[in-house]
C-alpha cells in the first residue's frame, strides 16, 4: 500500500527521485524486510496444504492459512516493491556451527550474517581481480596469504572493537565470529572470457569460495593452537541464553566443517580450473585436521556481503558475487548528483577472446555511444553493428537489459551462482536476484522455490522498475527511475541520435587534442631577441656565457664559449649549451636544471673573480649557479658567500706593520724586500679593491717590479687573483690586500 501511495504522489507531480518527496513520505524505504520459512512450509506450499502460523513469543498456533496462498502473497509484495526477501530456516540450522548454544533466530538487514542473538562480526572483502597475474592465472598462494592476513587482523579487531550493548560485547568475545568475503567475481569471470551464466564461471566461483573459507578456518585453527579456541567451543553458555541446548559446540562445529569439506566434490569439473578445485580439496582436508586437534578460534569466518559503495573504493567493476548491473550504468548519489560508471573489464575480456586493438576500440566506442554491446537499430531502420561476434554476446550479459539492448541474465543464472558458493560460506550471501520488469508474480514464486531447492540460506529479489526510483539504473533519466512512456514507445528519437552523433564527434576531437598534448611542444626563440653576455675565468680557463632571452626576460638559449677554440672543454661546453637551450625551449624549469647541474665536480675547478661565486667545482657548476643568480629570484641571496654578514676588517695588517717596523737588524729586509714592506705597511682603504700608487700603477705592479716572479703559488680567496706574496709566515693578496692566513 505504501509503495502504491508513492506511485500516486509521483503521478500527481511530486518529486519521484531517490531523495524526493514521494518516497520520503512513506515508511520502510531504508529497511530490508524478510520472511523466514521452514522446509515444512515450503513443502506445504508446493502441495497446497494448510499451514498454521504461530505466535513469536510462545510458539502457540495462531491462524490456519493455505501455505500456497501465503507464498503467493509474499511474491506479490516482492513484485510490487522488492520486499520481503525470504530466509530458509531449516537450511540455516543445518549449517549452524553452534547448535549447542541456541538456534539462529535472525540476521543482519542484508541477511549475510547469520548467528546467535546479541552477536556481531566485523566484515572485510578482497578484490578478486587483484589476484589475477599478468599471464592470466589466478595466484592461489597470494590469495591464501591475503586470507591469512585478513583473518588474523579481524581476529585482533574483536578484542579492540566497541559494541553497542553489554550482551553483544560479551557474546562477540565468546564466539569471535568474523566475516571475510570478496568482491568483483563478475569481472573475474568476464576477464577469463566466460559468461556469468556458464559452467566455467560457476566452477571458478565455487573453487575460489572454497579456498577462501578453507584457508580461513585453517588460520583460525592455527590461532587456536597458539592461544586457544573460542570460549564457546567447549562451553556452550553465553549471555542471554539461560539454558544452552548442549554443554559445548565441539560436535556441531566439526559437523559443519565436514559438510564444507564434502561439498568440494560438487564443484563443477572444468579443465581450466581443475587445479583450483584440487587446491580447495587440499585446503579443506587440512582445515578439518587442524580443527580436530586444536579447535577453532572463530565460530564463523566468512560471509558474502553486498560491498555496494565500498566496491567503488576497492576499484571493482562488480559488487560481491553479483554480475554487473549493466556495462554502462548511472548511480544516483545519496547527497545529490549522478555518477556514470563504465565497466573496465570489457577490454581485457575482448583481448582474451582474440580481438585486435582496432576491433576492441570500435566495440568500446559502440558501448560508450549506445550504453550496450549489442547491435542497435539506426533511425533509417538499418542496424549499427558493435563488431562483437554473436557467439560472444552471452559473455557480456548483465543483470538488467540495457535501455537500447535486448539481452539480460535469466533469474536462474543468479540462483545457480549463489548455489555453488553457499556451501563454502559460514554465513550467507547478500545478493539480489534481478528480474526483468516483465517478470510475473508466478516467476517470483518459482524463483523463491528454486532458491530453496538449491540450498540457499536466504534470497532477495528485485524486479526492474518495481520502484519508480532506484540508486542504479541503465539509463540517465530525470529521476533515475522508469523511462517515460514516450521514450518507451518511440525508442531513440531523432534528436537524441543527433546528440549522440555530435557527442561522438566531440569525443573524437577530444582524442585528437589529447594526442597532441601527449607530444612535447617546443617554444622556439624569436628571430630577433635580447641577450646577456658574461665573462668568467676559472683556474686560468677563460670563457663567455651568452643567454638569449624571451620577450618576458626569461632565458631560452645558452651559449658557452671557451677562449681556447677546438679544445675538448670547448666542445663539451658547446654540447652543454645546446642541450640546455633545447631543454629550456621544451619547458624544463630553470630551477630543475640549476639543481641538477650546480656543484658538479670535475676539472677544471678553482677560484673565480665573481664575488657571488668565489669558487667553482667545475665550469658546469659555475655556469648554472650564475644562471641561478641571474634568473631565479632569491637564489643569489641564498648562495652568495657574503650572505648574512658584513665584511670584517683585517686584523693581520696592523700586526704585520708592527713586526715590519720593530725587527732586529738581522731580520732587516734585503734587496727588494723594502718594496714589499711598503706595500704591506701602506694603509688599506677599501679591502677587496686594488690599491693604486701615486703614479697610477697598482701595488701589485710595484711588487711585481720589486720581486719579479716571487709570488706564492696560490689563488686569493676573495678576488681570485694569483698575485699573492709571502709576508713572513703568511700570504697577502697584492690586488685586494686580503690576508690568506698563515702556513
Amino acid at each position: 500500500k505504501r509503495q502504491k501511495k508513492a506511485w500516486a504522489l509521483i503521478e500527481q507531480g511530486y518529486d519521484g527521485s531517490y531523495n524526493g518527496d514521494a518516497y520520503g513520505s512513506v515508511m520502510y524505504q531504508n529497511e530490508n524486510l524478510s520472511v523466514r520459512v521452514s522446509d515444512e512450509f515450503m513443502e506445504a506450499a508446493l502441495e497446497g496444504r494448510e499451514w498454521w502460523t504461530r505466535r513469536v513469543r510462545d510458539g502457540e498456533p495462531c491462524e490456519c492459512k493455505n501455505a500456497r496462498t501465503l507464498l503467493r502473497k509474499i511474491a506479490e509484495g516482492t513484485h510490487v516493491c522488492g520486499d520481503p526477501g525470504m530466509q530458509f530456516d531449516s537450511t540455516i540450522h543445518k549449517w549452524h556451527t553452534c547448535k549447542g548454544t541456541d538456534r539462529q533466530n535472525s540476521t543482519n538487514p542484508c541477511s549475510e550474517y547469520l548467528f546467535l542473538d546479541n552477536t556481531a562480526c566485523n566484515l572485510a572483502s578482497l578484490n578478486l581481480m587483484k589476484f589475477k597475474t599478468a599471464d592470466g592465472a589466478f595466484d592461489v598462494e597470494r590469495f591464501k596469504a591475503a586470507v591469512r592476513i585478513f583473518i588474523t587482523a579481524q581476529e585482533i579487531i574483536v578484542d579492540n572493537a566497541s559494541y553497542p550493548v553489554k550482551e553483544i560485547a560479551e557474546n562477540s568475545h565468546i564466539f569471535r565470529t568474523l566475516g571475510l568475503g570478496y568482491a568483483n567475481l563478475g569481472s573475474l569471470i568476464m576477464s577469463y572470457g566466460y559468461g556469468y551464466d556458464s559452467v566455467e564461471g560457476r566452477a571458478l566461483c565455487g573453487a575460489i569460495t572454497a579456498i577462501m573459507t578453507g584457508e580461513a578456518y585453517q588460520q583460525s585453527a592455527r590461532l587456536a593452537r597458539a592461544i586457544g579456541p573460542f570460549p564457546g567451543y567447549r562451553d556452550a553458555r553465553c549471555s542471554g541464553v539461560p539454558k544452552p541446548v548442549a554443554k559445548n559446540n565441539v560436535a556441531s562445529m566439526l559437523e559443519v566443517i565436514d559438510l564444507h569439506r564434502c561439498a568440494v566434490n560438487e564443484i563443477p569439473d572444468v579443465e581450466e580450473f581443475a587445479h583450483l578445485k584440487k587446491e580447495a580439496a587440499k585446503t579443506w582436508k587440512r582445515a578439518a585436521e587442524l580443527g580436530k586437534r586444536h579447535g577453532y578460534r572463530n565460530a564463523q569466518v566468512t560471509v558474502l556481503a553486498p560491498t555496494g559503495t565500498i566496491s567503488f573504493f576497492m576499484d571493482c567493476d562488480t559488487t560481491g558475487i553479483e554480475p554487473d548491473i549493466a556495462l554502462v550504468k548511472y548511480k544516483l548519489l545519496a547527497g545529490g548528483g549522478m555518477l556514470k560508471i563504465v565497466n573496465q573489464t570489457v577490454k581485457p575480456a575482448l583481448e582474451k577472446l582474440g580481438y585486435n586493438s582496432e576491433e576492441i576500440e570500435r566495440i568500446i566506442a559502440h558501448i560508450d555511444a549506445f550504453d550496450t554491446i549489442e547491435d542497435v537499430p539506426d533511425t533509417d531502420g538499418s542496424t549499427i553493428s558493435s563488431g562483437l561476434k554473436p557467439e560472444h554476446l552471452s559473455i557480456f550479459d548483465c543483470a538488467f537489459k540495457p535501455f537500447k539492448g535486448q539481452r539480460s541474465l535469466i533469474y536462474m543464472a543468479h540462483l545457480r551462482m549463489m548455489a555453488v558458493a553457499q556451501p563454502f560460506l559460514s554465513g550467507a550471501i547478500s545478493k539480489t536476484v534481478n528480474m526483468p520488469e516483465s517478470a510475473t508474480v508466478e516467476d517470483i514464486t518459482n524463483t523463491y522455490v528454486e532458491g530453496w531447492r538449491l540450498g540457499l540460506k536466504s534470497i532477495a529479489i528485485y524486479r526492474d522498475s518495481s520502484k519508480r526510483s532506484a540508486p542504479l539504473n541503465t539509463r540517465k533519466t530525470k529521476d533515475m527511475g522508469a523511462a517515460e512512456d514516450v521514450d518507451l514507445a518511440l525508442g531513440v528519437t531523432v534528436e537524441r541520435d543527433e546528440l549522440e552523433k555530435r557527442i561522438l564527434e566531440l569525443e573524437e576531437e577530444l582524442g585528437m587534442l589529447r594526442g597532441k598534448l601527449d607530444k612535447p611542444l617546443r617554444h622556439r626563440m624569436p628571430d630577433t631577441r635580447m641577450s646577456l653576455t658574461h665573462r668568467f675565468e676559472i683556474a686560468g680557463h677563460e670563457g663567455y656565457i651568452t643567454v638569449g632571452l624571451y620577450e618576458d626576460g626569461q632565458p631560452g638559449e645558452l651559449f658557452i664559449t671557451m677562449s681556447k677554440e677546438g679544445s675538448t672543454i670547448g666542445g663539451l661546453m658547446d654540447t652543454v649549451g645546446t642541450l640546455t637551450s633545447i631543454a629550456l625551449q621544451y619547458g624544463v624549469p630553470l630551477e630543475g636544471l640549476v639543481k641538477k647541474f650546480a656543484y658538479q665536480r670535475f676539472e677544471p675547478s678553482g677560484f673565480t673573480k665573481n664575488p657571488d661565486i668565489r669558487t667553482a667545482t667545475s665550469i658546469t657548476d659555475y655556469v648554472f649557479r650564475w644562471l641561478g643568480c641571474q634568473f631565479i629570484k632569491g637564489y643569489k641571496e641564498a648562495t652568495s658567500p657574503s650572505r648574512g654578514q658584513t665584511e670584517l676588517p683585517l686584523k693581520e695588517i696592523p700586526e704585520m706593520e708592527k713586526k715590519a717596523l720593530n725587527r732586529p737588524v738581522s731580520d732587516l729586509p734585503r734587496t727588494g724586500e723594502k718594496e714589499l714592506i711598503d706595500v704591506i705597511t701602506n694603509n688599506v682603504l677599501n679591502e677587496g679593491q686594488p690599491q693604486l700608487g701615486s703614479n697610477g700603477s697598482s701595488h701589485a705592479e710595484r711588487v711585481k717590479e720589486a720581486l719579479g716572479s716571487m709570488f706564492m703559488d696560490i689563488i686569493c680567496s676573495v678576488c681570485g687573483s694569483d698575485k699573492v706574496i709571502r709576508a713572513g709566515a703568511c700570504g697577502v693578496c697584492t690586488e685586494c690586500g686580503t690576508s690568506q692566513g698563515c702556513s
